[in-house]
């Protein structure tokens, strides 16, 4: 094999790499795309099922609190500032209940709103005549979560057939912030 047919040899190799460089690029914009519309798709699923969970305990959380005492008059759904996000805030004369909200509960999502409920007076000052209390709900409540909202003074709303239900016991005195 002479000179000019080694050069040809190689120029015919560099041709194949550039190709196939091109198409992995092209490759890997395309699969950037993908995960872009397949995040926000799941992103609008899961926005939906936090709405459709929200819409079981909107309407039970009046009788479940009253049925302890805690006369709500008074459910409003997302209740946003800049610097919180509340799901559910229930109402009365002498209560501000925040109810955290979530298809599937885990520590993490306690332990947020548990930070949640010391920060709301700072950032909801109109309430803070009010007792603050703390809920947590779900529909998939992750291994021992609902004792450890118990044991932080939260009450725990769990799906039980085609409603909700306190998972708390009748003994349960809930925290107050």
């Amino acid at each position: 094999m002479d000179m000019q047919e080694m050069e040809k040899g190689f120029q015919e190799i560099w041709k194949l790499f550039a190709e196939s460089d091109r198409r992995m690029t092209r490759t890997e914009r395309q699969l950037a795309e993908f995960t872009k519309d397949t995040d926000r798709k799941n992103g609008e699923l899961s926005s939906k099922w936090g709405r459709f969970v929200e819409g079981l305990v909107v309407p039970a959380a009046k009788r479940l609190f009253r049925a302890r005492g805690i006369v709500v008059d008074k459910v409003y759904q997302r209740v946003k500032t800049p610097e919180m996000e509340i799901d559910l805030l229930a109402i009365d004369g002498r209560y501000a209940v925040l109810i955290e909200v979530k298809s599937t509960l885990t520590v993490e999502d306690v332990r947020d709103h548990l930070k949640r409920l010391e920060k709301f007076k700072t950032v909801f000052p109109e309430y803070a005549d009010r007792e603050v209390i703390g809920a947590v709900a779900g529909i998939v409540i992750d291994e021992n979560v609902d004792r450890f909202a118990y044991k932080k003074g939260l009450f725990v709303i769990a799906q039980s057939g085609e409603t909700v239900k306190f998972l708390n016991d009748e003994k349960f005195t809930p925290r107050v912030w």
